[in-house]
C-alpha cells in the first residue's frame, strides 16, 4: 500500500505526511491539507462493518489514511480509548432516522474528532519529544470538545478563542471550567473574527517559536475522524447491496459535511448530501448564483455553532469538485457546478422556523431536538417534500449537540426540560476562568507573546 501524502489547496506548499499535516494544521501557504489520493472501500468491505464496533470501523478508516505512520496495535488502542460511548440511531418514521452524536464527554459531535485528534497529536509529539500550542476558534461546541480532548495532555497547550455574546451559558462553562494547560479567550466580535485571528497568527513569523497548530476543522486531523460515523450509520441501517443513503448535516464551518464528502469518495453509496444551514446562507447563494460572497458580519442565530459567514472547508469542497478557492475566499478556478447541483441539496433555515421545527418534531414524533438538529431535520423534511422521496429511501439527519445544551429553546417549544447528561451535571458548581480581548490582532499577538514565552 503506497503512503498517502497531503497537499495544500493553495498548491504552493510541499506535500507532507499525515503526521506533519496534523501538527502543522494550516499549510505554510495558508491552504488546507487534503490527501493526494482518497483510499476506497469495496461495498463488501462496508457491509462487513455491520459486525464491527464503532472503534473497529474507525480503525479501518484511519489505517487507510495513515498507512504505516502509527503501529496498528497502538492505533487500535487509541480508537477504543477515544470511542467509549454510544452512537444512537433513533428511528423516527419509515426509513428516516436521527443519528445522535451527542453522547460523548461534551455532549457534542465534536467529541468524535476532538478525542481522536488529541490522541493522534500526542502520539506524534511524543515521538518527536516536542510541544505544540493549539490555537483554535469556536462558534460553540468545538472549544469545549477540544479543551476536554487535550486537557492535561503533556506536550500540548491549548488556547481557545470564542465570541462572548454568541455561545450558550452551558457551552461556555464546558470550556471555561478547565484549567492547567487550557486557556480560554473571549472576544467581543464574531466567530469569523476569531477564526481570522487564528489564521493570521499561523502566518506570523514572529510567532513561529510558539509552535502553533490548530484543532479546528481546518486541520486534516479533525476531518478524517468525521468520515467514520457516516460509514457506521450505513453499516447499521442498510438492508441490501442496492441501498443508498441520504444524510442531512447541520453545517457551519463545513467540516462535518466534508467528512461526508470524503466518505462518499471512499465508496460509501450516498444518494444525496443535504447541507442544512441557518441564515448564514453563503453556500445556498453560491449554488444559486455561481458566485461566492462572504456574509460579513455573520448573522447571529439560535443555532450558534453554525454562525459562520465564510466556511473554511469550502476551499476543500471547491478543490474536490475541480476548482480552486484561496484563503481569502476568492474562487480562482470555478468548480463543476453541475456536479455540485447533482450531489448536494441545501436549505437555509431561519430562527423562527428552527424553533417551530423543535416543536413539531416533538409533537409529531416525540423527537427531541436542539436548534442545530432542528435545522438538519427541517432540511430533510423539505428535501423529502420537494423531491417526493419514497418511504423506502434511507435518510439520516444528524443531531450534533445534546438538547440539554440549549434548554431555553427546547423548553419554549416543547415544555420539556431536557435531562442533563452525566458530563454536564456538575457544571453549575464549577468556577469559570477566562481572559477577555477586543479581538484586534495586535492585542491578540501581544497576549500570546506574553503568555507563551
Amino acid at each position: 500500500m503506497s503512503q498517502i501524502k497531503y497537499y495544500s489547496t493553495n498548491h504552493t506548499a510541499p506535500k507532507v505526511s499525515f503526521g506533519e499535516a496534523l501538527l502543522k494544521g494550516l499549510a505554510p501557504d495558508k491552504g488546507l491539507y487534503l490527501p493526494d489520493s482518497i483510499p476506497t472501500f469495496t461495498l463488501h468491505e462496508i457491509e462487513s462493518f455491520a459486525g464491527k464496533s464503532y472503534a473497529e470501523i474507525a480503525f479501518e478508516v484511519f489505517t487507510k489514511f495513515f498507512g504505516t505512520e502509527i503501529p496498528s496495535d497502538e492505533l487500535l488502542a487509541m480508537c477504543h480509548d477515544a470511542y467509549d460511548f454510544d452512537v444512537p440511531l433513533e428511528h423516527v418514521y419509515e426509513r428516516k432516522y436521527v443519528m445522535r452524536l451527542d453522547q460523548g464527554p461534551t455532549a457534542s459531535f465534536k467529541d468524535f474528532a476532538g478525542r481522536m485528534m488529541g490522541r493522534l497529536m500526542h502520539y506524534f509529539l511524543k515521538q518527536k519529544n516536542s510541544h505544540k500550542l493549539i490555537l483554535t476558534a469556536t462558534s460553540g461546541d468545538t472549544g469545549s470538545a477540544v479543551a476536554h480532548a487535550f486537557h492535561n495532555l503533556s506536550h500540548i497547550n491549548v488556547a481557545v478563542l470564542f465570541p462572548i455574546d454568541e455561545v450558550s451559558d452551558r457551552q461556555r462553562k464546558q470550556m471555561t471550567t478547565l484549567q492547567n494547560n487550557i486557556r480560554l479567550i473571549a472576544i467581543t466580535k464574531k466567530f469569523d473574527d476569531a477564526q481570522a485571528l487564528v489564521k493570521e497568527a499561523f502566518s506570523d513569523s514572529d510567532l513561529e517559536h510558539l509552535e502553533l497548530t490548530s484543532a479546528n476543522s481546518i486541520n486534516i486531523g479533525r476531518l478524517i475522524p468525521q468520515i467514520v460515523y457516516y460509514i457506521y450509520a450505513y453499516s447499521r441501517l442498510s438492508q441490501s447491496s442496492t441501498d443508498k443513503i441520504t444524510f442531512s448535516i447541520p453545517s457551519g464551518n463545513f467540516g462535518d459535511m466534508m467528512g461526508c464528502v470524503l466518505a462518499s469518495k471512499m465508496g460509501l453509496p450516498i444518494k444525496k448530501i443535504l447541507v442544512a444551514i441557518n441564515e448564514n446562507n453563503e453556500f445556498e447563494q453560491l449554488l444559486l448564483t455561481k458566485k461566492y460572497a462572504k456574509i460579513n458580519p455573520s448573522i447571529n442565530c439560535v443555532s450558534n455553532a453554525m454562525n459562520v459567514g465564510h466556511p473554511s472547508n469550502l476551499a476543500r469542497l471547491i478543490e474536490l469538485y475541480g476548482g480552486n478557492m484561496n484563503e481569502k475566499g476568492e474562487i480562482i478556478t470555478p468548480p463543476d457546478y453541475d456536479a455540485l447541483d447533482k450531489d448536494f441539496f441545501t436549505v437555509s433555515v431561519d430562527d423562527d422556523l428552527t424553533k417551530k421545527t423543535i416543536g413539531k418534531a416533538w409533537k409529531n414524533y416525540s423527537l427531541l431536538l436542539e436548534p442545530h438538529g432542528a435545522v438538519g431535520w427541517h432540511c430533510l423534511q423539505e428535501y423529502c417534500i420537494q423531491k417526493d422521496i419514497s418511504i423506502n429511501d434511507l435518510c439520516v439527519s444528524l443531531e450534533t449537540a445534546h438538547p440539554a445544551k440549549f434548554p431555553q429553546a427546547v423548553v419554549e417549544q416543547t415544555g420539556i426540560e431536557p435531562e442533563l447528561p452525566e458530563s454536564m451535571k456538575d457544571l453549575e458548581n464549577l468556577d469559570e476562568t477566562y481572559d477577555s480581548l477586543n479581538g484586534t490582532y495586535p492585542e491578540f499577538k501581544e497576549f500570546l507573546l506574553r503568555l507563551y514565552k
